[in-house]
C-alpha cells in the first residue's frame, strides 16, 4: 500500500481480508488516505511478508514501512510467491 502524505514509502502487510477493505479501514484510523499499490493472494501470506521483511530491513523507514518504490514491492511479492517450497527429510 502507498500513504497520500508519502510517494516513496510503501506498507507491506497481510490481511485474511479484501486489501482494499483493509486499506480503507486503516485510512479511517490515521489522516491521508492508504491505496492498495499491489496485492497478490497466496496460501501464506504472512510467511511471504517475513521473508520481504528480511530482504527489505537496510530499507525499512518505520515498522510495516519500506523507502522502496511499488515496482521493487511487488517483484519481491511475486517473487516470493512463485518459489517452490524445499522438503526436508530426515
Amino acid at each position: 500500500m502507498a500513504h497520500s502524505f508519502f510517494s516513496d514509502v510503501i506498507r507491506i502487510g497481510c490481511t485474511p481480508d479484501r486489501p482494499s477493505e483493509y486499506a480503507q479501514a486503516l485510512s479511517q484510523k490515521s489522516p491521508g488516505e492508504y491505496r492498495v499499490v499491489f496485492s497478490l493472494a497466496c496460501s501464506n501470506p504472512c510467511q511471504v511478508k517475513k521473508q520481504i521483511r528480511e530482504y527489505l530491513n537496510a530499507q525499512e523507514y518505520v515498522n510495516e514501512f519500506y523507502q522502496i518504490s511499488a515496482q521493487v514491492a511487488e517483484k519481491l511479492l511475486k517473487r516470493e510467491v512463485l518459489k517452490i517450497p524445499i522438503l526436508t527429510y530426515i
